[in-house]
């Protein structure tokens, strides 16, 4: 009953290779060729052995035990029968039923080959053949449940998915018999302790126990095996197991936490229905599971696509619910992922269109975390782009010193200073474009200080305040400084000024006065009155205004397409929605 590694019998079966010749020296049945034993378990083991008679190879279950209990040979038999009784397709078919020549019984089974539903899980095989699989469990589990027998051991590992589309329940071995329903009444199927176990005694595989079977309840009944079913549907869609393996899956059963898969596996999208199935499947109380014939048919109705749409609905209404009580609490993430859900169950729900697009389409005061991180990003992507827009303007100043000379230099000193100015803020803007953006204070203070060398061409009331206005453009596009107008008022204020109050303590050389002939401004770097140094002036001005009028442009262009592309966005989202309103 095995292919490849994968190993399929009792509760706890393991594989034990090497042991096929010591099985045909010890045990003979006429009509029989044994091989290797494939499977054991804590009662009995399994041996593939050829049918010499039919010519087809077999699985034949004998007990371990060279002298067992009468129990234990009760609940032996017991098994044999079920599996034989249920006659359903996805109960392995049991051929022979007898006794050694030492009065140990054993019973023959079709060899099954295939792979474990564990291994389908563990390699990580696509949901739906999975869930088309279960479907035929569920279907297996009510025809035991019909004549009165709960399995009480299902998990993947007892499940066995057959090369060609077969599906087996594996292990009965701990099924329990509460009833006399059917073929069942005619068989004795009940042994002395009516299941072979005591009250009070867990028995079962932590993890896909019920917490009744999981307490040793006397009365665990069909739900039981629906829990399991729950269980194993639950690692179907979230792609874990429910409760932790091992001793640590009991404390978690017995919290009575009930989990859907979706809010286990986010990042998995698990189909409602089939979510609030398996919630209802793990009820904590008994009388709200439903019955494995139910939980079936809900599994193949979502896999036929038959949705129920009432029940789309009410769970649209849930849903929609939820997600105005998350944005009454400002909670727009998982608002937004309610009227998401809403509006996918339920697409005809107005309620649920208009709210989300008005989460799509509405800035709140207050951003997420998550928006804020981006919109950092994209500020700081912009502060490099001007940046580098900023470097040709700078590197045109250079090309104005090679007409230096015509114009009559009157101090060198100022004109190298206007230079290390210049060249200072060129190498300031090729490390914001092309290494990381400055800080706030040094991109404002070093700002003021071209403000001032600047002034020393033709004084503060010519190229100055021209020069202002450009720095001012830049600047106040950074949010930290928009958003604090008095840090704008008193840089403006303090960089006009700054040349003024040099000239008036002596640091600096005058460069204007107000006299009867109006207001005269005049550079400490050139020779006043030539005609060349009008036409230097003139020109300055016009390369000045030019190069802030192509950056403002550039920070124009950028706004333009960022608001294009919001609103192409919004409007690409709007389709998804019903049409409750308008872009606008």
């Amino acid at each position: 009953m095995t292919s490849g590694d994968d190993t399929i019998g009792a509760a706890d079966t393991e594989a034990e290779a090497g042991r096929g010749s010591a099985a045909r020296r010890s045990w003979a049945l006429e009509g029989y060729d044994f091989k290797e034993v494939i499977g054991k378990g804590g009662m009995g083991e399994v041996v593939l052995a050829r049918d010499t008679r039919m010519e087809r190879d077999v699985a034949i279950k004998r007990m371990l035990s060279e002298a067992p209990s009468a129990e234990s040979e009760a609940r032996f038999l017991r098994e044999a029968k079920i599996q034989a009784t249920l006659d359903h397709p996805s109960i392995v078919p049991v051929h022979e039923l007898g006794a050694d020549e030492n009065g140990r019984p054993y019973f023959v089974m079709k060899r099954l080959v295939g792979t474990t539903l564990q291994a389908k899980l563990d390699g990580g095989a696509p949901m739906r053949p999975l869930l088309r699989a279960l479907v035929d469990v569920c279907q297996a589990v009510d025809r035991a449940h019909s004549y009165g027998i709960v399995h009480r051991d299902l998990k993947p590992s007892n499940i066995m998915l057959g090369d060609y589309g077969e599906v087996y329940v594996l292990d009965w071995g701990v099924a329990r018999v509460i009833g006399d329903r059917g073929p069942v009444a005619d068989l004795s199927l009940a042994s002395p302790s009516d299941d072979g176990t005591k009250t009070g005694q867990m028995l079962g595989t932590p993890g896909y126990m019920a917490p009744e079977q999981m307490l040793g309840q006397d009365v665990v009944g069909p739900p039981a095996d629906v829990y399991a079913l729950g269980a194993i549907l639950f690692e179907i869609l979230a792609g874990v197991t429910l409760h932790p393996r091992g001793h640590e899956a009991i404390p978690s059963t017995l919290s009575n936490a009930e989990i859907e898969p979706s809010k286990r596996a986010l990042d998995r999208q698990v189909p409602p229905e089939l979510d609030q199935l398996c919630k209802a499947a793990l009820e904590t109380s008994v009388a709200l599971r439903p019955t494995a014939r139910v939980l079936g048919d809900g599994i193949q109705h979502y896999l036929d696509g038959d949705r129920d749409l009432e029940r789309r609905r009410e769970l649209a209404a849930v849903e929609l619910d939820g997600a105005h009580r998350a944005f009454s609490n400002n909670d727009r993430a998982n608002a937004m992922r309610h009227a998401g859900r809403a509006s996918y169950l339920d697409p005809a729900n107005s309620d649920a269109a208009e709210l989300a697009s008005r989460l799509v389409l509405e800035v709140p005061a207050e951003l997420p975390p998550e928006i804020e991180s981006r919109l950092a990003q994209e500020e700081v992507r912009q502060m490099r782009a001007r940046s580098g827009r900023a470097i040709p303007a700078f590197l045109a100043f250079f090309v104005f010193l090679g007409f230096a000379p015509l114009l009559g230099v009157e101090s060198w000193s100022s004109l190298l200073f206007v230079t290390l100015a210049m060249t200072g803020h060129l190498v300031l803007s090729y490390v914001s474009w092309k290494i990381r953006p400055l800080p706030i204070a040094v991109y404002v203070g070093y700002q003021a200080f071209v403000l001032f060398a600047f002034s020393r061409f033709a004084g503060p009331m010519v190229f100055t305040p021209v020069l202002a206005c450009g720095i001012l453009m830049s600047f106040t596009s950074i949010s930290y400084v928009n958003d604090r107008p008095w840090l704008i008022i008193g840089w403006t204020v303090g960089a006009m000024l700054i040349p003024n109050a040099a000239e008036y303590l002596g640091l600096a050389g005058e460069s204007w006065h107000l006299g009867a002939e109006g207001i005269v401004s005049y550079g400490t770097v050139f020779v006043h009155g030539n005609a060349v140094d009008r036409i230097g002036v003139i020109a300055g001005n016009i390369a000045c205004v030019v190069a802030i009028g192509m950056f403002a442009r550039g920070i124009a262009r950028d706004r333009r397409i960022a608001q294009r592309s919001l609103f192409a966005q919004a409007w690409h989202l709007e389709q998804l929605l019903p049409k409750t309103r308008t872009m606008p």
